[in-house]
């Protein structure tokens, strides 16, 4: 019966487009000691609600009491090649280009399959997951047999490469499980260590999550430290350099769901445009999109290192907003990226706002900047 169930469950997941399915059974996952490790040695950065639920990912019972099952899916985001950005434009992670936010589309699908999975078990009690519980998704991904984890520490996957998202649906019902994925086929390559532009990776398979762009763009709710501004190079929101590398992308599908389609302002991303938003036009443009993950602070700190990496002196305008803005964190960076265009009239706004400004840590960055003319 399990088997049957099994079965039908991985037919339904294809029909709701999830590209990837297995079953792994729910237990403790071998990674959680690893887990712990990496927390340990800083690896987390600010990111302190890792370590809050550290005794959560232990067992996924945390997540659903009484859980005996974990079908683990993986939906493809591949769609367009990205577009070279022009000077005033920065690059969006590809997950992100879509008109809606991920989380909401595959929460739908999820509470579908559980749908389909109560008609055949009707006792059957479910959570799906996308990202937000505590649950080490790859380990239990490589367990179901979906891929391997690779020295970029993502799944990687034969069939798939590794854009697609992973999701899971956890239930209380016996199935039939899929046997892990215990192979390597990294081998020998270093493409994605050896390309990440703030050399993010400790070693093979091993993430300083504090240097990473994708954290430094999203997660990161302070200024971005002085040294890794550069490494930023045209990123506005994540990091694709590591995946973009990867051989086994080379082959990755195209067929993405719909929703997943670029929006033509997101690929790229129009940069001085974004200072003449306040609060409730982001909220409109963005609010249901992975961008508002960074917030308007997040996101108009990230545009102006880009300005800054790009000596956008067309972009002066747009900086000067920057920093009057009523938030700290944009008007650093704004000072940062206004030292980095070294034109004259960038020197006059930063020695404006210099004679007004009250904030200690934006002070110093204005006089920083004013020290590289």
């Amino acid at each position: 019966m399990s088997k049957l169930v099994s079965e039908q469950l991985k037919v339904r997941a294809r029909e709701l487009g999830f590209s990837l399915c297995g079953i792994c059974p729910a237990v403790a996952p071998p990674g959680a000691t690893r887990l712990a490790e990496w927390l340990a040695a800083g690896y987390a950065g600010k990111m302190h609600y890792i370590a809050g639920r550290q005794e959560a990912y232990q067992h996924p019972r945390h997540v659903l009491e009484g859980v005996r099952s974990i079908v683990m899916l993986g939906m493809n985001y591949a769609t367009v090649l990205p577009a070279q950005p022009r000077v005033g434009q920065g690059r969006v992670s590809r997950y992100a280009w879509g008109k809606s936010d991920y989380h909401d589309l595959i929460r739908q699908r999820l509470h579908q399959l559980a749908d389909s999975l109560r008609d055949l078990v009707p006792a059957a009690q479910t959570r799906g997951v996308v990202d937000t519980a505590p649950l080490l998704e790859r380990e239990f991904a490589q367990m179901a047999g979906l891929g391997w984890v690779g020295k970029n520490t993502l799944l990687l996957s034969k069939k798939s490469g590794s854009y697609f998202f992973l999701a899971a649906l956890l239930t209380d019902a016996p199935l039939s499980y899929d046997t892990a994925h215990l192979a390597d086929h990294c081998g020998n390559c270093r493409a994605c260590l050896d390309a990440c532009p703030t050399d993010a990776f400790v070693e093979p398979y091993v993430l300083d999550a504090s240097r990473c762009i994708s954290y430094l763009t999203i997660e990161l709710q302070e200024a971005i430290p002085m040294e890794l501004r550069k490494g930023m190079g045209q990123w506005a929101f994540g990091c694709d350099v590591c995946q973009d590398v990867c051989p086994w992308n080379d082959v990755a599908p195209a067929d993405a769901e719909s929703a997943f389609q670029p929006e033509a302002e997101k690929n790229p991303l129009s940069l001085e445009a974004l200072f003449d938003l306040d609060d409730d036009a982001f909220r409109r443009r963005f609010r249901h999109t992975p961008l508002w993950r960074s917030h308007r602070r997040g996101l108009l700190r990230n545009a102006a290192v880009v300005l800054g990496n790009q000596r956008a002196k067309s972009a002066l305008g747009a900086l000067g907003r920057g920093l009057a803005d009523g938030e700290p964190i944009v008007r650093g960076a704004s000072a940062w990226a206004l030292g980095e265009i070294q034109a004259p009239a960038a020197k006059k706004l930063l020695m404006q706002r210099l004679e007004q400004e009250d904030d200690v840590e934006v002070e110093e960055e204005l006089r920083a900047a004013l020290a590289a003319y």
